[in-house]
């Protein structure tokens, strides 16, 4: 299994492809995957106007099964996973006891007893260890299915219709953050309307064994409408500008959901077991500070100049230190330098003047935006 300590990283099923097209390759979470295969920027652009193709195979992938699988889910997440209608997918957290952030998850409801939970490569094995601890007690098998599936992700605005040319599944019926089985270019697949990019696109949980043919398919299929293959550099600076957080720069342990402005994904009244769930009492303190006295808040800023902010940088006003840069980047879509970072209540209102970014000993000018930097249109 892929969960064994090794000081060689995992090769996803297309990691020959990635190779033949010159793709620059990198070790992300233990995994050898794409960077860029060209100019990122240009990247990044043709997912915003055209399509782009992702390999997402590094992602960690968790069935549970059985007649408590729901009873399980709502005990070990802080969302109401047991209201999530078959065929439909949900985002949620996986917490400490302490309210702190494991990870950021995706949940599909395969079936009446069946789920498959999509966690962060980086915290797959985490995730995998605290549900299979917290599964004492239920009817329900934890299995850990990282080996059984590659991902590959078409997003942007011609996606649909290269999606369609490919499979019979009712695509106009498939709705935001859903899922259908279905064949794609005769490769059974999960066809999944989820992203992390901002844009209408598509995640396709295939065996590894299809996912060349599947790749192949979908680069003919997109060729006439501009689909390019993308790596994880575009997809950060995409994520980023779709306000969308990242585990270890917006999310982490010595967070609680509500200190990272997502205490809407903590559902107090869930109903299975009592209403009870792990780290549910921290939680409930974490509202309260969160009512009485917003933490910092996470905001979006935005350059007046050139220099690219990085994360770690300190946020500052009148002299002194008001909050910190968790990501930053030049946005390809605005033309100017962005980033998100935590900042004090008080410089956290849009609009805010007198705030900067100590960029090496310089205080830069930044714009004080609402999140996310960039909505496509519906």
């Amino acid at each position: 299994m892929n969960s064994a300590p090794s000081s060689t990283p995992h090769r996803t099923a297309l990691d020959a492809v990635h190779r033949a097209l010159g793709a620059t390759m990198t070790d992300f979470a233990g995994w050898d995957m794409p960077l860029r295969y060209g100019s990122e920027r240009d990247e990044h652009l043709a997912v915003r106007a055209k399509a782009g193709l992702f390999d997402l195979s590094h992602m960690g992938e968790i069935t549970v099964t059985g007649p408590q699988a729901a009873q399980l889910l709502d005990h070990a997440l802080v969302g109401n996973i047991g209201a999530v209608a078959v065929g439909r997918a949900r985002y949620t957290m996986i917490c400490q006891e302490d309210g702190g952030i494991l990870d950021d998850l995706i949940v599909y409801r395969l079936g009446e007893d069946e789920y498959m939970i999509v966690a962060n490569a980086s915290n797959a094995q985490t995730v995998l260890d605290a549900l299979t601890t917290r599964a004492a007690g239920f009817d329900a098998e934890v299995r850990d299915d990282r080996d059984a599936y590659a991902l590959l992700a078409v997003q942007g605005p011609e996606s649909p219709g290269i999606l369609r040319s490919l499979t019979d599944a009712d695509l106009d019926g498939l709705k935001y953050y859903a899922g259908l089985p279905g064949t794609v270019a005769g490769v059974p697949a999960l066809i999944a309307r989820t992203g992390y990019t901002g844009e209408d696109g598509f995640e396709l949980f295939v065996e590894p064994a299809h996912a060349e043919t599947l790749w192949r398919a979908l680069t003919e299929a997109g060729a006439p409408v501009g689909l390019v293959p993308c790596g994880l550099s575009c997809r950060d600076t995409l994520r980023l500008e779709a306000g969308m957080p990242l585990y270890g720069n917006e999310l982490s342990t010595a967070l609680t959901p509500f200190d990272a402005g997502l205490g809407r994904v903590v559902k107090f009244d869930k109903t299975s077991n009592g209403g009870d769930f792990v780290g549910r009492k921290a939680l409930e303190a974490a509202a309260e500070r969160a009512a009485a006295a917003p933490p910092r808040k996470l905001v979006g800023l935005v350059a007046e100049g050139r220099r690219v902010p990085r994360a770690g940088y300190a946020v500052v006003a009148g002299g002194e230190t008001v909050g910190e840069v968790t990501s930053g980047a030049p946005s390809p879509t605005l033309g100017k330098p962005i980033a998100i970072a935590y900042v004090d209540a008080s410089h956290a209102e849009p609009g805010t003047a007198g705030v900067g970014v100590d960029i090496r000993g310089s205080h830069e000018a930044y714009e004080v935006v609402a999140l996310p930097f960039y909505k496509r249109r519906k």
